[in-house]
């Protein structure tokens, strides 16, 4: 029999997109384990989702930089989690130095993928079902099962918690007058790389047409897509709001939840505008939207799926990247007549 674990540390993911997926392990764990108390470790690029989910009870800051073992650091973390005397580690990630702290904190029971090597680091090591499990949200939310339940296909849905009345300061703060029009927020980034990124011409005639329709179009990403919003915006005689590099995680997750529609490419904002229920399409390259979807109620997808789909590369191998390029702003149009307004 299965012993509950009232006490889980889960090692999160470093990408935000990822963790969004991950607060559907959170839920189910207090779906199937109510008493149990679940703390996260997460870096510095997704600790602040952890605060947006009333899942989880403690959250503890990981300083690891990505490709980087920083063993030190790893073991003097494990060493402080000793006193917490958790029953269960689930790590989330697929790396050897991912499964380093749980090992070094003396966790019983270390459950995970078998992935790269991590024979003894991890004790309760599990095989991925990538026919029966296409999703990755289905990955997360199975390692918090026994490793012999049946496979979850249906998982609960992320519900980040937004602060719609903070929108109103944030905006003062930003030089931003709050909106009285209908609002579309663009996603024009994509951490991975631009073979995810629909390109700025495409961005800038749906933005010029929201615009014609006297809707306001907010831009919003992080500091390093500040170029490519800035084309954007520049094609359309600066009428959007710039918001790139401007925001926090935190107050793009209240903004987001304020909007009216979203478009997104495959990256953390896409993940964050439907876990707030923003009616939402995400446009797809290289990534396979049956691999990493919207979990939203009010979604849609659009891709081409060209013979070369999907690559999964950061950039085109091909040199084209047709599976953006020849994806027409009309196709979006589309799919946001078909989602509709909140």
């Amino acid at each position: 029999m299965t012993t509950i674990a009232p006490k889980i540390l889960v090692v999160g993911p470093a990408w935000v997109g990822d963790m969004i997926m991950a607060q559907s392990l959170f839920i189910k764990l207090k779906q199937t384990r109510p008493q149990c108390r679940i703390m996260v470790t997460a870096p510095d690029s997704t600790l602040p989702l952890l605060s947006r989910m009333p899942e989880v009870d403690d959250a503890i800051a990981a300083p690891f930089a990505h490709h980087r073992l920083q063993l030190t650091d790893r073991i003097r973390l494990g060493q402080q989690l000793r006193h917490h005397k958790f029953d269960q580690a689930i790590v989330l990630p697929g790396s050897i130095k991912s499964a380093l702290v749980p090992f070094i904190a003396g966790i019983p029971r270390r459950t995970g993928y078998r992935k790269e090597p991590r024979y003894g680091l991890l004790n309760d090591l599990r095989t991925l079902n990538k026919e029966k499990q296409p999703r990755q949200v289905q990955h997360f939310v199975q390692l918090g099962l026994s490793a012999d339940a049946p496979l979850i296909e249906n998982t609960p849905r992320p519900q980040l918690e937004s602060r719609p009345e903070s929108v109103p300061d944030i905006l003062a703060n930003l030089a931003v007058p709050v909106a009285d029009t209908p609002v579309l927020a663009l996603c024009p980034g994509a951490e991975y790389g631009p073979a995810k990124r629909w390109p700025v011409r495409h961005f800038a005639e749906l933005a010029s047409l929201k615009l014609n329709e006297g809707w306001r179009v907010w831009l919003l990403g992080s500091s390093r897509d500040a170029p490519c919003v800035q084309a954007i915006n520049d094609a359309v005689h600066g009428r959007c709001v710039d918001l790139s590099g401007r925001t926090s995680l935190d107050q793009a997750v209240d903004l987001l939840s304020a909007t009216t529609q979203v478009v997104s490419n495959d990256s953390g904002l896409m993940h964050i505008a439907a876990a707030v229920g923003r009616p939402l399409v995400a446009v797809y390259g290289s990534s396979n939207p049956n691999f990493t979807p919207p979990l939203g109620h009010n979604t849609r997808t659009v891709s081409l799926q060209p013979d070369c789909w999907p690559c999964f590369q950061r950039a085109c191998p091909l040199g084209h990247t047709r599976c953006l390029e020849d994806l027409l702003p009309e196709r979006v149009t589309d799919a946001l007549a078909e989602i509709g307004q909140v």
